[in-house]
């Protein structure tokens, strides 16, 4: 199977004639041109993967400046393009100094037939190959962008408004901010939120999330060592807060220190300074301090879990995110993007929930918030078929834990639910949901009335 675009520029018409006849029995596009000048032209009309160079082009001329030079145009315009040089002076030297400018390879006229074809070949094969890669880590890189936008808080309820209007307000200064709220309602997005429109913002977002450090790697993550301090300290190491010097560090689950650690981390946050562990260096820091935490810290201060005074610390300005349950009129907008990027990343055609889906979506608890919604979206999109949800993956029938206490809901509540599922799971197949209740077509087409679905 032939494969591979090559250009060819050499002055010579013989060679050009010759390789005319030979090449295109291999590769599925073989053009010739006798002058460079039109070598920057000719690639920008087709994505060619390799150019065969003469590295002579003016009569007399042994030196392989004006090849260099062509070489260099076309690495700068064209990088995904290989180049192969092509000439009748084997000059070793030559040859380094064409490979360090970027050519792939280097061939010597009189040239052998098979040497050139192995030559070719694999130079093609390296184009593509950096074609494909550079193409996955666009992909890579716009998906990552997607799934985990900084900027990117979706929003439209009061609520969130409020709690965006004092993130505008709080993030060019300097304080210490302390976000509060149940787990999976996107403390880290408002920190990002929050580095991304401070002073800091060019400088590095770091997070430590201390509800994973065990006791004993607390001092040396968060404040580094020096090599030697204990045993398999082979190196220093810089902990979070040099990591974070000049931007943003970010502590989340600050609620979960034990008293002792607490005591060490209000000593570096009054006195702006660590010391790495097994070092007498102090070090001055120049950070902005971000916390979260999914507890009750007042609570926790008023029975003695954490320190009155390093709260004082941390909590010079508190934002508070309300449950996704106390902001429904941001879920469509969610479902929608959570949807619409699921669909991108596993190349699936996109699901466009339905009112009734919509609705149920709206009522549930999302004990979870964010988080869960996020993961229902994304088991949706991975079950669907040709745009077309499979029921199971609903949350209501086989995704998501309905958490409400059963003894808080009313008859009229749980009888409703139960018939938004039943049509959820069916479809909206109105005989299929009647049977599965166990009631008859213009009963449940009554109830439906009756609730409004």
């Amino acid at each position: 199977m032939k494969t591979g675009k090559i250009l060819i520029a050499d002055d010579n018409r013989n060679v050009l004639n010759a390789l005319s006849l030979f090449l295109p029995v291999e590769f599925d596009h073989v053009k010739t041109i006798q002058q460079p000048g039109r070598l920057i032209a000719e690639l920008a009309l087709m994505d060619y993967d390799v150019v065969l160079l003469d590295m002579n082009f003016t009569s007399g001329q042994q030196t392989g400046n004006e090849g260099i030079f062509w070489l260099r145009e076309i690495k700068s315009k064209f990088p995904l393009v290989e180049v192969v040089m092509f000439t009748a002076y084997g000059d070793v030297e030559l040859a380094v100094k064409a490979l360090k400018e970027g050519a792939s390879d280097f061939v010597i006229k009189p040239w052998d037939n098979e040497k050139l074809l192995a030559t070719l070949h694999a130079s093609c094969r390296i184009s593509r190959s950096n074609r494909e890669l550079t193409g996955m880590k666009k992909k890579d890189k716009q998906l990552s962008r997607e799934l985990n936008r900084a900027g990117e808080v979706i929003f439209q309820s009061e609520a969130m408004m409020k709690v965006m209007k004092m993130v505008e307000k709080v993030a060019p200064t300097n304080a210490n901010i302390l976000i509060t709220g149940e787990n999976g309602t996107g403390k880290e997005l408002i920190a990002r939120e929050i580095h991304r429109l401070s002073n800091f913002a060019s400088a590095y977002f770091i997070l430590a999330d201390l509800s994973a450090l065990s006791e004993s790697l607390f001092e040396s993550e968060l404040f580094g060592h020096a090599r030697g301090a204990f045993t398999g300290a082979n190196e220093d190491r810089d902990g979070k807060f040099l990591m974070a010097q000049g931007g943003t560090l970010f502590l989340d689950e600050i609620g979960n220190i034990p008293l002792h650690l607490q005591a060490k981390l209000l000593t570096v946050l009054q006195t702006r300074s660590i010391s790495p562990v097994g070092s007498n260096r102090t070090i001055p820091l120049n950070i902005r301090l971000v916390c979260a935490t999914n507890k009750s810290i007042d609570q926790m201060v008023s029975t003695g879990g954490f320190r009155e005074d390093l709260l004082y610390r941390i909590n010079t300005i508190r934002i508070q995110l309300p449950a996704l349950r106390e902001r429904p009129e941001d879920i469509p907008l969610l479902v929608k993007y959570f949807l619409d990027l699921y669909a991108r990343k596993y190349n699936k055609a996109p699901v466009i929930p339905d009112g009734s889906l919509m609705q149920l979506l709206q009522k549930l608890p999302w004990q979870g918030n964010i988080r869960e919604l996020r993961h229902a979206m994304e088991k949706i999109i991975i079950l669907s078929d040709h745009g077309n949800p499979d029921p199971e993956s609903f949350p209501a029938t086989g995704g998501l834990t309905m958490t409400n206490d059963i003894e808080s809901m009313t008859l009229e509540e749980m009888e409703e639910k139960m018939i938004r599922s039943a049509l959820l799971k069916n479809r909206n197949n109105l005989s299929a949901a009647a049977v599965s209740l166990g009631i008859s077509r213009p009963t449940l087409y009554s109830k439906m009335n009756k609730y409004g679905i």
